[in-house]
């Protein structure tokens, strides 16, 4: 079963829009048939992914590291729950777990999430696909040091190119399932 990883916020103090986005994620994925990949955490948008993708059917595994159990408000009702030594590891797991990446509004641990697996693409250490799913423009003033960036020789377009952008679920669903498409016509696999 090809697997989603996503990235979102665990905060608290945020707008319900994004947890009504988050569930929306969960369901729009289970209902692909495919599994989700999180970071294991109970409450805000993570919560509300990993139960969304459960209602509808979906399998969920969580990983989160031994010192945010209790922090985080561990999802023991992962169908799979895998508790690291280290966020290292956490990310590894994560990693090696999925076939896609999709990254939603979040701090600055999703941010650090996203930006590893679009290096790590942008390099070739894996090719699957990275989608940033931003329908408020959360991520605007990333774009903007990302052109300033380029503007300054330090970031290649060729790398900027590797991460696709979506306003919408179904949109950047879509777009996870159409890099699978290009890749195994390439000789790549679908997962």
């Amino acid at each position: 079963m090809a697997a989603v990883c996503v990235f979102c916020a665990s905060s608290l103090t945020i707008d319900d829009r994004y947890l009504e986005l988050a569930a929306r994620t969960g369901e729009a994925i289970a209902r692909r048939g495919w599994g989700l990949v999180s970071g294991a955490g109970s409450i805000s948008m993570m919560g509300a992914l990993g139960r969304a993708a459960r209602a509808a059917g979906g399998h969920t595994v969580g990983v989160i590291p031994d010192a945010l159990v209790a922090l985080e408000v561990a999802d023991h009702e992962s169908d799979e729950f895998i508790i690291t030594r280290d966020m290292r590891q956490r990310k590894g797991v994560m990693d090696e777990r999925s076939d896609a990446f999709l990254a939603l509004p979040g701090g600055i641990g999703t941010l650090e999430e996203l930006i590893e697996v679009w290096t790590a693409r942008s390099l070739n250490m894996h090719h699957k696909p990275v989608v940033v799913l931003d329908p408020w423009g959360d991520y605007q003033h990333l774009h903007a040091l990302l052109d300033h960036w380029m503007q300054r020789g330090f970031v290649k377009e060729a790398a900027v190119a590797h991460v696709h952008w979506a306003v919408d679920v179904d949109d950047a669903l879509d777009e996870i399932a159409r890099a699978w498409q290009e890749a195994d016509g390439h000789g790549g696999m679908t997962p």
